[in-house]
């Protein structure tokens, strides 16, 4: 994909379809690859800072992309868009742009919380969203992505089948996917966590349910 690090790169291969919206678009270069590369048609772009809203309008002035400015999804219209992404903000940020207007999100969403993955995870279980993907890249730094499908069971009480078996907070917090595979690198990570934080003798409550959580994952009787 040009003009895409590593990390837009892992959300751009979750997109393909006719028009997608990219909310947060600061740039414009996720739905300008995703545009030269075909993998999508059209392109909604939505920005509610001035100078990301003229970078956007900029980059895409020669493909065939909206640029608009506006808070979230109130400058989109229901319908118009077969997915959705929004990358590099908080989990709290995301999940309320998500809300305020849901019947204009649609049925395939992409986010990549900068923290707080929990929060989002909550809300795809909550409103009717399968995880269809999770990853992550980076080294230093770790960006996860997750790839949300709406399912239609028309009864209202759909329950995403990637979450069987796993305590739902803990799935939440680091990912059914994740849990299932146990992948080297994924264990890793939660060992590389546990030690860093174990070094400090005096840790926030939030931190110590974490570190409990780790533990039980790793089967650990203790942290």
């Amino acid at each position: 994909m040009p003009r895409l690090d590593e990390r837009l790169k892992a959300v751009a291969r979750s997109i393909r379809c006719d028009t997608h919206l990219d909310v947060g678009s600061d740039h414009g270069h996720l739905l300008f690859a995703l545009l030269k590369s075909g993998r999508v048609s059209r392109g909604i772009a939505i920005e509610n800072k001035q100078r990301p809203y003229l970078n956007s309008r900029t980059t895409l002035a020669d493909v065939n992309a909206d640029v608009r400015f506006g808070e979230g999804l109130a400058a989109a219209n229901p319908g118009e868009a077969d997915s959705l992404s929004i990358c590099g903000m908080g989990g709290r940020s995301i999940v309320r742009i998500l809300s305020e207007y849901p019947d204009r999100v649609p049925s395939q969403v992409i986010l990549q919380p900068n923290q707080r993955i929990h929060l989002v995870r909550r809300w795809g279980y909550e409103n009717g969203f399968t995880i269809a993907g999770e990853t992550w890249v980076g080294t230093d730094r770790i960006f996860e992505i997750l790839h949300f499908v709406r399912q239609t069971t028309g009864d209202g009480d759909f329950v995403d089948p990637a979450y069987e078996g796993f305590d739902l907070e803990t799935a939440f917090h680091f990912g059914p996917t994740h849990l299932r595979q146990r992948a080297p690198e994924f264990l890793n990570r939660l060992q590389e966590e546990r030690h860093y934080f174990g070094q400090f003798p005096h840790r926030q409550p939030e931190t110590e349910h974490r570190l409990r959580m780790i533990a039980q994952i790793l089967g650990l009787d203790n942290h």
